[in-house]
Order: structure tokens, then sequence, then C-alpha cells
């Protein structure tokens, strides 16, 4: 059993409604017994921790779905029980995804008495029609509401917002961001909209409609997100968050640096790491279905296989290239059967100015980010 710290990720499925740009593990349901979802949670939670116990655990992440829809005494009791089965890092963070209506946000005080100690704010947009546009049950005034109940509660906190919306302009995204900034404690996250299959707007544009900009006001405005906010003291550590330096998500940073993580709940992943073998491991994506497993076996494990050297080196392309800092060459160093990356299409991707490759690291330039999926096309081909 290895001494390196871990994450964990919990999942709750249910939401109020479906976004239209979804693509998550998230559901609509009329009623959820919470008793009988805190008690799955909780034997899950049990089970998933056996392999890893004892190990520090750095950070919790209550995802979803909605997890400000449950009830703040489920997320204390999964805290309760985590600390259990891991010790926690003296500056563990824990932190709850949250949508800014004032059904949910009026909560805020007990989940900071559960011992949740970061909130990540669903705001998405700070312009009405946009917020209809994008299908969200708020508007702006809630969502100013929720971020002030949020600075109040929260030692840290955090909001998202979806640019390159039909539509949108330069001047008005601008705007927009300087707005945002006004609010920002030390984190933004801002996401470029994108058309997901099987969602509702994946079947509209299949219908003809465009909800997206163009492609060049979409790379636009992508840049004034990075100098605009690079300007402001929160550059971009990943492509699509900035932070004050030190104040980037830790529980996503273990993804991204390709860390081991627990996952509990439907349709939750993880990463663990078991003498020596790395193993990717799914639960039962389907709610329902989920709930009927742990109650019969004890746990949701849907699948579990051992990651092949080559599915490691991939990972850990895929996930570290969008940080900033890159990929300490020592994580794609070959060892006993290793795969290494192509020096040679290494070489023509930093002459191409897409990469930059030192004694330390790899990563990607700022334009190699901005193209980053054909990027690792080209390097892992």
């Amino acid at each position: 059993m290895t001494a390196d710290p871990l994450a964990l990720y919990v999942h709750w499925p249910f939401c109020l409604s479906k976004c239209p740009y979804c693509d998550f593990n998230s559901h609509v349901r009329d009623s959820v017994d919470q008793a009988r979802w805190r008690a799955a949670l909780l034997r899950d939670l049990d089970t998933a921790s056996l392999e890893t116990a004892g190990r520090p655990l750095t950070s919790i992440f209550f995802g979803g779905g909605t997890p400000s829809l449950m009830p703040p005494e489920t997320a204390a009791a999964i805290i309760s029980r985590a600390a259990e089965h891991w010790p926690f890092a003296g500056d563990i963070e824990i932190t709850l995804e949250a949508n800014p209506t004032s059904v949910e946000a009026h909560r805020f005080a007990d989940f900071r008495a559960a011992g949740v100690n970061r909130v990540s704010l669903g705001v998405q947009a700070l312009d009405d029609d946009a917020l209809r546009a994008l299908g969200r049950g708020h508007d702006t005034a809630e969502a100013l509401s929720a971020i002030a109940l949020a600075q109040r509660h929260f030692p840290r906190y955090s909001f998202d917002l979806i640019y390159a919306r039909q539509g949108q302009t330069e001047a008005a995204w601008t705007d927009e961001l300087d707005r945002a900034l006004d609010l920002a404690g030390d984190h933004l996250s801002l996401y470029q909209l994108t058309i997901e299959p099987g969602t509702a707007f994946h079947r509209r544009t299949a219908r003809g409609e465009t909800l997206t900009a163009a492609e060049p006001t979409a790379a636009a405005l992508y840049e004034i997100t990075q100098q605009r906010l690079a300007a402001a003291g929160l550059p971009a550590y990943e492509i699509s968050n900035h932070a004050r330096p030190g104040s980037e998500s830790r529980h996503n940073l273990t993804y991204w640096r390709y860390q081991d993580y627990v996952g509990v709940g439907p349709g939750a992943h993880g990463r663990v790491t078991v003498e020596g073998a790395k193993a990717a491991v799914q639960r039962i994506r389907r709610p329902e279905e989920w709930l009927s497993a742990v109650e019969a076996a004890g746990h949701g494990e849907e699948e579990r296989f051992a990651l092949s050297a080559e599915e490691r080196l991939t990972e850990t392309v895929l996930m570290g290239l969008r940080l900033a800092e890159g990929i300490r060459w020592d994580r794609l160093a070959p060892g006993p059967g290793d795969t290494a990356l192509d020096v040679a299409r290494i070489a023509d991707l930093v002459a191409g100015g897409f990469l930059v490759s030192d004694t330390d690291v790899l990563r990607a330039t700022p334009a190699g980010r901005q193209r980053l999926d054909r990027l690792i096309l080209e390097l892992l081909s």
C-alpha cells in the first residue's frame, strides 16, 4: 500500500432540471428517498475505502448533478465517515458544487457547519437573456445573492461562467468578465460553450440551429479571457480554470496531475494505485441501478481494470497538458515496459510553437492549449 495522498469524489446525480448543454450524469426525479440515499453513499464509501485506508486524504469533492440539493446532514455524514477511513490533511479542501437558486443558497450555513470549506457555484452567465438561453433556473439577481452568501459562509469560493454563446460579442464578454472579476474570490472557471452528443443543444444543432459563437469569435473570446484574467492576478492554471497563485482547486489538480482518487456514487470514476499497479474503477451509472447494487452487494462498482503502460502514458498526457505547469518528465520517462513519447514528433511540435520541452517539464504553449485536442492527437499518434 502506498502512502501517497488521495482525493475523494462523491457523486450526487439529481438536478431540479436538465440543462440543455449538459452531458453529465445528472437526472431529474420527482422525489428522492434521502435517508436511503445517505445510507447507500456511506456503504459505497465504506467498501471503496478498503484498499486505500490510511492514506492521507487531501480533498473531498461533492459533484453532480446538483449536490447542494442533498441535505447538509448527508454531507456531514459522508465527511465524518471519510475521516474514519483516511487521515485528513491539515489543509484538506472540501468542495460542494451548488446552483445559485434561492431554494438552495439558504443551506450554505448548514453545509459550512457540516465541514464544507469551499463552494463552486454554477452561475454560467451574468445576463438574464443568456441564462434563459442556457436553460438555467435562476436569474442574475439570484446569482449575485448566492455569490454574496458564498463570500459570507465559506473561506474559499468559485463560480463558473460559459462564453462563446451564440451572438456574444467581444465587448459584451469583456463587460461580463469585468463584472465577474468584481465578484470573484480567488478562483474562476470560464468554459467555452461546446455542443456535446446526447444533449438538447446537440439535437437542436442537428436541426440546423446555431447555438455557439463562430470559431473566429470564440478564439477571440478565449484570448480576451486569458489576457483579462492574467492582468487581474488570476492567470489560467488550466485551460478553463483561473486562480490566484496558491488558490487552485486542489481536487481538480489531483486529476490533472494524474494522482489517485476514489469515486463513489452513481457513475463515479476512480484511479487507484494498489501494490504498484494503477487501476481504473467505474461505478454503475444509472442512479436506481447503482442504488439497488449497493443495497444488494455493498458497493456500486461496475468495472475495474488494470491500466497498461500505454494507457497510463495516454492519460498522463491527456490530463497533464491541460495545465499551464505541464507534465514533469519523470512522469513520462519510460520504465520497464513503458511506452515513450516520440522524440521527433515532440521536436516538430516545439518547432511549430505548440509545445515547450525543457529539462524538467513538457508543457503546451498558449497556442497549443488553444488547440489541445489536435495537439494531443498529434503527440500520441
